[in-house]
């Protein structure tokens, strides 16, 4: 694994920092209107005397303006931003570490409110921006891959905590593409299992989607494979992407490297995906992570194609991204990843090989591990790539 050079500066700020008079140190524990609908806003506000459009003037200083203090919302009268900053706070947290990859690809470690840290990543392709957003801080499923999971489980983020990190990846996407750049597409795969954490991350999807105007069709929503809450999931009816973490065709198998699939076994989960495609009518993603010499075969990947063919479904291949602290893995080589490829396709499953993007800052899927500790190689220079790294 390798990091970035030796290239430390201050972080512009995204947005104008709040003045002394609308700040103070209480607002840690203050209420937070960020997680808030309009509608939800607009009530609050009504019950403070105010005229609904006011409510919808401080909603689009928070979804649409980004703002983090009450002393931005210049069209509110000065009597009012008092109040509400003496009542309330934003929510809005401290980007605490930048890292910048070769790739144009962002990694943003967010400190929340209560001294938490949770990663995000920004992901900029041609023709549209990406977030990969985080939904705990830690992981109590614990993949036998993943370096989250060696966080252990601190809690659950709320859903303005997930909606943040989209608010951030916006200010990233401005500052690198300039002022028309736009969020289009947003994954939850980050840190945290979305389905342990199912009322926030649904509630961060509706905000997303109304209040920052996101199709909840460029929604991903990924999970190992929690079968109640992929139920309850569909009796929702929302048309984004279910992405389920298979890794492995095999029962024995899949349980070492996903714990979780021992309390739900492969067969119950893939009946519960069936379901889940017939009731919403929504293709299904399987993610399967290729492990050299351990489920990357042709056997392997026969298997899987027989358990998915007919199935509404598609299959991205990803390829292992290496953790320090993580021993006994390799990435399969990219030419088995191709021949696995085109053996599912040989058995009617169509299926995706994915590039990974900043795997040099610690980005990649299975990476994230959301905290300043530990980072011992921090200033070395990466091989091959102009990286800069950005902390406050």
């Amino acid at each position: 694994m390798v990091f970035f050079g030796e290239h430390f500066r201050k972080m512009k700020p995204g947005t104008a920092q709040p003045s002394s008079q609308m700040y103070s140190a209480s607002s840690k524990t203050m209420p937070c209107l960020l997680g808030m609908s309009t509608e939800e806003i607009v009530r609050l506000l009504e019950e403070m005397g105010q005229k609904p459009y006011r409510g919808r003037q401080i909603s689009a200083w928070i979804y649409k303006h980004r703002a983090r203090s009450f002393g931005e919302m210049t069209d509110l009268p000065l009597s009012l931003r008092e109040q509400l900053s003496a009542a309330f706070s934003i929510g809005r947290g401290e980007v605490l570490l930048e890292r910048k990859s070769c790739d144009g690809t962002v990694k943003l470690l967010l400190g929340l409110r209560d001294g938490e840290s949770v990663e995000c990543v920004y992901l900029p392709y041609e023709g549209r921006d990406s977030v990969c957003v985080s939904t705990q801080v830690g992981c109590p499923v614990a993949c036998a891959f993943c370096a989250t999971g060696l966080m252990g489980f601190r809690r659950n983020l709320t859903a303005g905590e997930i909606v943040e990190q989209v608010l951030v990846a916006q200010d990233i996407a401005v500052r690198e593409q300039g002022e028309n750049a736009r969020i289009s597409n947003v994954v939850f795969m980050g840190m945290g299992e979305p389905l342990l954490n199912l009322e926030a991350t649904v509630k961060a999807m509706k905000l997303i989607n109304s209040e920052l105007g996101i199709s909840m069709r460029s929604l991903t929503v990924s999970t190992v494979g929690v079968i109640p809450a992929i139920r309850r999931l569909a009796e929702y009816r929302l048309p984004f992407t279910l992405a389920v973490s298979l890794h492995a065709p095999e029962q024995k198998l899949r349980e070492q490297i996903v714990p979780l699939a021992r309390r739900y076994p492969l067969d119950e989960l893939l009946q519960a995906c069936h379901e889940y495609a017939e009731i919403t009518g929504r293709r299904v993603t399987y993610e399967y992570v290729m492990l050299a010499g351990v489920n990357d075969s042709l056997k392997h990947a026969r298997r899987l194609g027989m358990l998915l063919k007919g199935e509404l479904a598609h299959v991205n291949l990803i390829p292992y991204n290496p953790c320090p602290e993580i021993e006994g893995f390799e990435a399969s080589p990219p030419e088995q990843i191709q021949r696995f490829q085109e053996e599912l396709e040989r058995c009617g499953v169509r299926a995706t090989a994915r590039v990974p993007r900043g795997r040099d800052i610690e980005a990649a899927c299975g990476q994230l591990k959301g905290s300043l500790a530990g980072r011992k190689a921090l200033g070395r220079m990466s091989e091959g790539c102009a990286t800069s790294e950005r902390t406050l």
